[in-house]
């Protein structure tokens, strides 16, 4: 149990709703394995009251926060600084306040690296990517892939206009070779027999009853296969592919990873990631 005293830390999480994160789970659970006096609560914050909350948290020295839906676009322009990450994701998921400046990043694209990085790939250079959806998390994982030099990418989506729409947003941005296509192109087939990496970030894959969105035998025998997805913690696409024989990565490690991050953003300590990832499968599982 968390003793509070009079120089406890606070950071936290704002969302609308907030009731739902187990991130103050995973953050307190790092928090005592190390013994540091700090404190991670969950704040729920209207839409309208964004900016005083900010300013609240200024006047409260509060040290970071994490910041969820629907709050990451709309917190942007509000920031004294951005990182790079948070500039090409054009959202902010952790902000951290220090000197009376508030400094927005966006680790959900380092996050996403991390998780790869634990399953021992460690080398993207080159590879070819196919990208399931079109949202958020589609565009901080092209990030996270274009920084460590991908060489091409597809964003196959149901909705085409919304996958040409990123593409050509992204690849303005990063300068690699970025392609939006549809869920039913013809040329997804050949797309996907050159794939190295798949990564699927449709919300489809939370109802474990559905198939897969794309055709599973399309893929070579050496494609990684990834669902961002982390309730159910496998889904039918990783059940599918390991089926199949291929190398399949759950969403908890991107989850996780990018909380690692932003604790140590906050602390300047790398917390026990293994911690945090025992105390969040508890928290939506146990």
């Amino acid at each position: 149990m968390t003793r509070i005293t009079g120089h406890t830390k606070i950071i936290g999480v704002i969302g609308d709703p907030v009731e739902h994160s187990r991130s103050p789970q995973m953050h307190n659970s790092a928090i005592q394995e190390l013994g540091l006096d700090y404190v991670y609560v969950p704040f729920h914050v209207k839409p309208d009251q964004i900016i005083h909350a900010i300013n609240g948290f200024k006047a409260l020295n509060v040290v970071g926060i994490n910041v969820t839906l629907p709050h990451k676009k709309s917190v942007l322009p509000l920031m004294d600084e951005v990182s790079k990450e948070a500039e090409l994701i054009g959202a902010v998921n952790t902000m951290v306040f220090r000197d009376g400046k508030v400094f927005g990043h966006n680790t959900d694209a380092k996050g996403f690296i991390a998780s790869l990085n634990e399953e021992g790939i460690n080398n993207l250079k080159g590879m070819k990517v196919i990208i399931l959806g079109a949202g958020g998390s589609a565009q901080a994982i092209v990030t996270g892939l274009a920084i460590e030099g991908v060489s091409n990418i597809v964003i196959a989506n149901r909705t085409l206009e919304k996958a040409i729409s990123l593409a050509s947003e992204m690849s303005e941005k990063t300068g690699i070779s970025i392609k939006g296509i549809s869920l039913n192109d013809s040329n997804l087939s050949e797309f996907a027999s050159n794939c190295d990496l798949l990564v699927s970030t449709v919300t489809s894959g939370m109802d474990i009853r559905l198939d897969p969105v794309i055709n599973l035998d399309w893929l070579k025998k050496d494609c990684i296969v990834c669902d961002i997805v982390y309730t159910p913690p496998e889904t039918n696409l990783l059940i599918s592919a390991k089926n199949k024989g291929l190398k399949t990565i759950g969403g908890m490690g991107m989850l996780v990873n990018q909380g690692a991050i932003s604790f140590q953003l906050w602390t300047g300590i790398s917390p026990p990631v293994k911690i945090m990832r025992e105390a969040l499968f508890n928290a939506l599982f146990g």
